[in-house]
């Protein structure tokens, strides 16, 4: 195996043991055994636990950025990529959050440690954000001033629900319509977007 090819064995033998013992019952010898690797081979490309921990929430968010990027590369309308986009993100962040058990605990509770991991994931989704309302901007679906600006009240809006979109407690009782119109209205408002299509 070469060393990257190592390293993506360890980070996921991590995931699935964290997934389902959880992060505090994991040790890095029962991550050396489940890997068939032994500690010394670990400790080449982790220190700690911790460390472990973050490639594995690094990981999530590559898979992540890469879904993200796919749908803003589309041909669709640039109002239509900019929904989709928040969707499949927050949709994704759940799916990740549930797939993995016993992290979603830790996702709820250790908040600040995966914000640490999701600096580059930010950064390369604000710059999604920024292409497809460049693109709408100059397509005339948008009339945005400040792009950048734009893109990052987007990003921390999005961010911002996150946890109670996750949870099921944003628009509960709300028919799946309903609420994309509540979306609609509020990011197309902001971005003075010229027609709403429903």
């Amino acid at each position: 195996m070469t060393i990257s090819k190592t390293r993506v064995k360890l980070v996921d033998v991590a995931r699935q043991l964290f997934a389902k013992m959880g992060v505090e019952n994991t040790t890095m010898n029962d991550i050396a055994i489940a890997s068939k690797k032994g500690r010394r081979t670990l400790y080449t490309y982790f220190k700690s636990k911790d460390e472990i921990y973050s490639a594995v929430v690094e990981s999530e968010l590559d898979m992540l950025s890469d879904i993200m990027k796919k749908v803003a590369e589309k041909n669709t309308s640039p109002d239509q990529k900019l929904l989709e986009l928040i969707y499949t993100r927050l949709d994704a962040v759940k799916e990740v959050v549930y797939r993995n058990g016993t992290l979603r605990a830790n996702f709820f509770r250790d908040i600040w440690r995966v914000e640490k991991v999701r600096k580059k994931f930010d950064a390369r989704e604000i710059i999604l954000f920024k292409t497809v309302m460049a693109e709408g901007k100059e397509k005339g679906v948008f009339r945005i001033d400040d792009i950048e600006m734009a893109a990052n009240i987007i990003h921390y809006s999005i961010k911002g629900i996150e946890v109670p979109y996750i949870r099921g407690t944003l628009g509960r009782g709300l028919d799946p319509e309903t609420r994309k119109k509540y979306v609609m209205n509020i990011v197309f408002g902001a971005l003075y977007r010229k027609e709403i299509n429903q």
